[in-house]
């Protein structure tokens, strides 16, 4: 356990499951302590259960604003500080659809969690980074919001947003002691690929040079490296984790 980790507070968003959960686990084991924030009150019981000690666990709307500042609010005054963001809640909406057949509910849906989650959360958590001087801020972002992946307009586009918001707030930040940046995989095998047509699978992977889907602690080792002490010089940045897909 590094000393460079203890005492560090770390919101997690998404946190119930998937990306967000291994990345909590590999953070805790580092001494850092965690606040999982989800929509799934029973999926973070369940996490509650399987994490050492006692995280904070707070049901979460990532799209509403007075939802999200009474969660990061709550974290604040039970630990004090904030040191770490790691926006990993996301939605796929509806797949395998031409632009013309998506629904504009859906579109606005899946705009409501990746896009203005994203912005929400990090308005929320900011300030009180900039009282300690300090901060790692770390959006989910996605090869599909670098590229555009046919049939999934409304997360193509979110995803977009959200390297766009990345590359603004890093630099609004960058003499402050907070670093924003964005991680971007491929396709990893998470719950959210449950929602999704195995053709679009099939699509999706067939784009991979490795040919694999990545894996859920290979997407933690990352995000936990990105959001350390030691990554104190790149922000506004967009990390790659596509199997040699994105080479640029």
């Amino acid at each position: 356990m590094s000393s460079d980790w203890i005492n560090q507070v770390a919101i997690i968003t998404g946190g119930a499951s998937g990306i967000g959960f291994a990345t909590a686990e590999n953070l805790q084991s580092k001494g850092v302590q965690v606040a999982l924030l989800d929509m799934n009150a029973e999926g973070l019981a369940t996490a509650k259960e399987k994490l050492a000690g006692e995280p904070l666990t707070i049901q979460t709307d990532v799209s509403d604003e007075a939802s999200v500042n009474a969660a990061v609010e709550q974290v604040a005054q039970q630990f004090g500080r904030i040191d770490i963001l790691f926006n990993s809640a996301g939605i796929a909406g509806k797949t395998n659809l031409k632009t013309h057949e998506v629904p504009t509910e859906d579109f606005e849906k899946v705009y409501g969690v990746n896009l203005r989650g994203s912005f929400l959360i990090c308005k929320a958590v900011v300030p009180h980074m900039l009282k300690t001087g300090y901060g790692r801020i770390l959006l989910m972002a996605s090869i599909a919001g670098k590229e555009g992946n046919a049939g999934m307009v409304s997360y193509s586009a979110t995803k977009a947003g959200v390297i766009g918001l990345t590359k603004a707030i890093g630099k609004e930040y960058a003499d402050s002691g907070i670093t924003v940046n964005a991680l971007a995989p491929a396709v990893i095998w998470t719950p959210i690929h449950d929602e999704i047509p195995q053709e679009q699978i099939d699509y999706m992977t067939s784009k991979i040079p490795m040919a694999r889907c990545g894996t859920l602690e290979e997407v933690a080792d990352m995000a936990v490296f990105i959001v350390s002490p030691k990554n104190s010089f790149t922000t506004g940045f967009t990390f790659d984790l596509s199997g040699g897909r994105a080479t640029y």
